[in-house]
């Protein structure tokens, strides 16, 4: 007998004779109708209300104080001369400014910029994560993508290079707490610590070295970023082992914002002592600036942002927003349905009527 020939022509796409390619196996189709749909609608603008309300009444409660010191106090003298370009001598300022409240529990000090974009792809994209992971070929020769801050007029790389790195903040904050009828005490932070685990520990590496090599001799051969006051080898003058591509200021600035106007951790309250064992007292302080990160290029705003912390995070009305709006737009669909229901659909009627 010969072989059975394969079928020609629109038999050919036939599928085979199977429940699961025939469409036979066993399913649930909902009949949606009125009195199944409009229920449903209601009950989630219902869960939709609650959850923005209970989130706006937790954003509530989490205090946040903002203190704009871009040109107020004595920085208005800095702010000026950082606006004649980067490498001009450092500048030192002040800014008094009074907390009604007490801040309970733990304390979180960021520093907050407004109108700095991140979000611009070319921007984002000019970095080299190779090189941020200590691989040698890559530190002595960046990625393209970091030009036109790849390398220097001499020919030297640059680590980092990249425009992110290149523009990273480099203001030093601290705060002294002026108790009436006391002596000022300085507001100590906990300044490491502040960088996600897994960019600390995976994604940020230093070159290799060793109890003779140490890590200025890893980066020899590379230079600073254009607009870096110090090494990325000197970033942290108090802690070495808080130095190189594993900085928590560093790695806090590469991870970019979503938005023009965004604030990013720069230390973590210290209660180890009095008073602050209880979190910050309300009173007077004093904020001192080593002032060196120039914002009227970009028309922007420097300020520092101190807050508490909930379980849903810090003082942000996006999300509750979102949930009332949502609420709000499933409810009006809700009774414009209802509504056609009422004057055309029910006993019997429909819209061809």
């Amino acid at each position: 007998m010969g072989k059975k020939q394969a079928a020609t022509g629109p038999l050919s796409r036939r599928p085979d004779n199977s429940a699961f390619k025939q469409q036979r196996l066993p399913a649930w189709s909902p009949s949606l109708t009125a009195q199944t749909v409009l229920p449903t609608f209601y009950i989630l603008s219902l869960v939709c209300l609650l959850l923005g309300i209970w989130l706006l009444i937790t954003v509530k409660n989490t205090y946040e104080l903002k203190v704009d010191y871009t040109n107020a106090g004595s920085c208005g003298n800095c702010f000026t001369m950082r606006n004649r370009g980067f490498h001009v001598p450092d500048c030192q300022c002040t800014v008094s400014f009074h907390v009604p409240k007490n801040f309970s529990g733990d304390v979180f000090f960021y520093y907050g910029l407004r109108n700095f974009h991140q979000n611009l792809r070319r921007y984002m994209d000019s970095r080299d994560d190779t090189q941020m992971v200590g691989r040698k070929n890559n530190l002595k020769a960046p990625s393209s993508y970091c030009a036109p801050f790849q390398y220097d007029a001499k020919g030297l790389p640059i680590a980092p290079c990249g425009a992110v790195a290149n523009s990273m903040f480099n203001d030093s904050l601290s705060v002294t707490y002026n108790p009436s009828g006391g002596s000022e005490m300085p507001v100590l932070l906990y300044r490491k610590g502040i960088a996600w685990y897994t960019d600390k520990n995976v994604k940020f590496r230093n070159p290799p070295t060793n109890s003779t090599f140490t890590l200025q001799q890893a980066f020899e051969g590379t230079t600073q970023p254009l607009y870096w006051q110090r090494a990325v080898y000197e970033l942290d003058d108090e802690n070495s082992n808080n130095n190189g591509f594993i900085n928590d200021d560093l790695i806090v600035w590469m991870r970019e914002a979503a938005f023009p106007n965004f604030k990013k951790l720069y230390g973590v309250l210290n209660r180890a002592r009095e008073p602050f064992t209880e979190g910050l007292p309300a009173g007077n302080y004093t904020l001192s600036i080593n002032y060196n990160f120039p914002v009227a290029p970009f028309s922007g705003r420097k300020e520092l942002v101190i807050s508490m912390v909930s379980w849903f995070g810090g003082q942000n009305y996006f999300l509750p927003i979102a949930y009332l709006v949502t609420s709000g737009l499933i409810l009006v669909t809700a009774v414009v349905l209802t509504t056609v229901y009422v004057k055309v659909g029910k006993k019997g009627k429909n819209m061809e009527e």
